[in-house]
């Protein structure tokens, strides 16, 4: 039975934009999550047949992308860092609106991946915590949890940027 390429297609057209932002909440990198979401879309096209009679298909390709992204956390050479030359401090834009979005991606990326993920999942994504549960493969307690850990290691860290930009 030949894939509905059409129907595909016009999926991927309609959602391509929100994975992009999904993947980039994830990973905090536009280019590695270009990745994410080409790699995630092809999964998806070997799945379409099965996929588009789904009664959800962004559940399963959010579902997708996230473990694509936890996949390539994994990799080794994603622990190292290079750098020509170490910075000595941060350089702070002016205090705008785009330095408190510059401040949280920044304490976003911090944040380990599943903390992460379930944050993307519940605020960005809009999803339930039984949703994101799903998704995750977890206990709606556990979501919960890690997003009370998330955001509140997120303000922990936001008080003391504060601090030290005053101080």
């Amino acid at each position: 039975m030949p894939v509905d390429v059409e129907g595909y297609r016009e999926y991927v057209t309609a959602r391509l934009e929100s994975l992009r932002r999904t993947a980039y909440l994830l990973c905090g990198d536009w280019h590695t999550a270009d990745d994410l979401v080409s790699t995630a879309l092809v999964k998806l096209l070997r799945h379409w047949r099965r996929v588009s009679t789904m009664d959800s298909p962004d559940a399963y390709v959010r579902r997708t992308l996230l473990r694509v992204w936890l996949d390539e956390r994994r990799r080794p050479w994603r622990r190292e860092s290079a750098w020509a030359e170490v910075p000595d401090r941060a350089v702070r834009p002016a205090a705008d609106a785009s330095v408190d979005r510059v401040t949280l991606l920044a304490l976003l990326a911090e944040l380990p991946p599943r903390r992460r993920a379930v944050l993307v999942l519940r605020y960005f994504c809009d999803l339930s915590v039984e949703e994101t549960a799903r998704e995750l493969g977890c206990s709606p307690g556990t979501v919960k949890s890690q997003a009370a850990r998330a955001i509140e290691m997120l303000r922990g860290r936001l008080a003391s940027e504060e601090v030290r930009t005053d101080g």
